[in-house]
């Protein structure tokens, strides 16, 4: 295909979203007014495929066990790569869209849309994966083990930022909560038959913090206190608290996971309580596959875009599409919506701001783009599938040695 053939078509993806732009804006306005938490987006999911079955995909709900998840599919020409937009749609609490997951997941379904919409000449296959709980519960990792991911040779999406960053990493986490159990007794008149559950929860953070100095620069700890008590003339039978705990990569984690506990397990032991762990699902660290970032980065260009490098150190957190990279070649690149951050009720407004519904168009137009690359050009998919090949077999080959 020569360039000004495929310059043409890739003019038709771009005129084929901006056709939808209106009815685009108005889905990702809807999530954003009628935001859900994880695992409970039943709304939201339900949106984002109405428009994916109008158009002709084939539906499957219910994913992975999954209520809240989907799987939309397309099947053009036969034989050719399988390309996957990854969709979220799962809010924050009290914050809601802080993260503005109304723009990733529509931004996914427009590229899908444009694709069939636009009849470009390629052979493969387009599916759309709704993940839910991004933010609380690890819908991908879920999906990752129940196999969802096998067969697929790229996937894609995109998230808003304060900038434009195609590659920039991720730290490996997972969250842990401590349950004290100790024993009520009047806090006045009997202090001594009691035991503060309270008081473990206050020394579990005080060891950690005593730990601090002590982690590498990529780590980082932090919790909250969820249920402290009920009177404070009571002594404490009952507390809890809620940490998150990352490194660089998930083998990093295990020695902080290794620290913390020591620190958790010691708090109880000192104030006689006893203690319960409960342990979330381990959010992988992110494998971006360069070669399919540097498709996307093409397409940026095209569409008047500078990409940005991320962060020498810090500026990152953690995803579940880390688990999804370790399976198959994956990108998450970032696009600006304003100067904001992710996770703050400004970063909410910009998510459903004009700024960050024009960020969306883009996304999908360059989503768009880079699916029909991959389709269309068999060096481009040979390139993304070798790197990750290459990788894998790397990473293999060091837990061997380990």
């Amino acid at each position: 295909m020569s360039e000004r053939t495929i310059s043409a078509q890739k003019d038709k993806i771009i005129n084929a979203v901006d056709s939808a732009g209106d009815t685009l804006q108005s889905l990702a306005l809807s999530l954003h007014k009628n935001p859900e938490l994880s695992f409970q987006e039943h709304r939201s999911a339900g949106e984002l495929i109405a428009p994916l079955r109008e158009a002709g995909f084939t539906i499957e709900t219910g994913t992975a066990g999954l209520e809240t998840a989907f799987r939309a599919s397309w099947q053009k020409g036969v034989g050719g790569p399988t390309i996957a937009l990854l969709a979220e749609y799962d809010a924050l609490p009290e914050l809601g869209h802080a993260c503005g997951h109304n723009l990733i997941g529509t931004a996914s379904v427009a590229a899908a849309l444009a694709l069939k919409a636009a009849d470009v000449d390629f052979t493969g296959r387009i599916e759309v994966i709704g993940t839910p709980a991004e933010e609380d519960g690890g819908g991908k990792i879920i999906m990752v083990e129940k196999g969802v991911f096998e067969g697929i040779d790229a996937v894609m999406m995109f998230h808003p930022r304060e900038k434009n960053m195609v590659v920039r990493g991720a730290l490996a986490c997972y969250d842990a909560t401590f349950k004290f159990f100790g024993k009520a007794a009047h806090a006045a008149s009997a202090p001594q038959l009691g035991i503060s559950a309270l008081d473990a929860v206050i020394h579990s953070f005080n060891g950690i913090n005593a730990l601090r100095q002590f982690f590498t620069d990529d780590v980082r700890v932090h919790g909250v206190i969820t249920h402290g008590g009920s009177a404070a003339n009571i002594v404490p039978a009952y507390a809890e608290a809620k940490f998150i705990l990352r490194a660089a990569t998930v083998g990093g984690l295990a020695e902080v996971r290794r620290k913390v506990y020591a620190a958790v397990t010691g708090a109880a032991e000192m104030t006689g309580a006893r203690v319960e762990i409960e342990e979330g699902l381990v959010y992988a660290e992110r494998n971006n596959n360069l070669a399919l970032a540097a498709s996307f980065t093409r397409n940026l260009a095209l569409l008047g875009v500078e990409s940005n490098d991320p962060p020498a150190g810090g500026g990152v957190g953690s995803s579940d599409i880390g688990n999804v990279s370790q399976v198959t070649a994956a990108i998450h690149p970032y696009l600006r919506i304003g100067d904001v951050t992710p996770h703050t009720p400004e970063f909410a407004v910009a998510a459903g701001s004009p700024a960050g519904l024009a960020t969306m168009i883009t996304a999908a137009k360059a989503l768009a783009m880079t699916t029909f690359d991959l389709c269309h050009d068999a060096d481009t998919l040979r390139a993304v599938r070798d790197e990750f090949t290459q990788w894998q077999s790397q990473t293999n080959a060091a837990g061997e040695k380990s």
